[in-house]
């Protein structure tokens, strides 16, 4: 697991390669993508960044596959 300080409070991400879900949360992909949060908003609120966000009830899911084959993982 890959460690990540965030407020103060310690998270743990697997590595993507290990990640079964079909999609992730903005904090998770912003993680495995070295991207601000706030990057992943703006590109959601902009549509025009490479990787697009499924809503969910009003929330944000990011397509686990999507972020894979940007970061030429398998």
């Amino acid at each position: 697991r890959l460690p990540m300080k965030q407020n103060g409070t310690t998270f743990s991400y697997p590595p993507l390669a290990e990640v079964s879900k079909p999609t992730i949360s903005t904090a998770a992909a912003a993680f495995y993508l070295n991207r601000e949060e706030r990057t992943l908003w703006s590109w959601s609120s902009l549509d025009n960044g490479p990787v697009k966000p499924i809503r969910i009830n009003g929330r944000l899911a990011w397509p686990v596959a999507d972020i894979k084959q940007l970061l030429g993982i398998s």
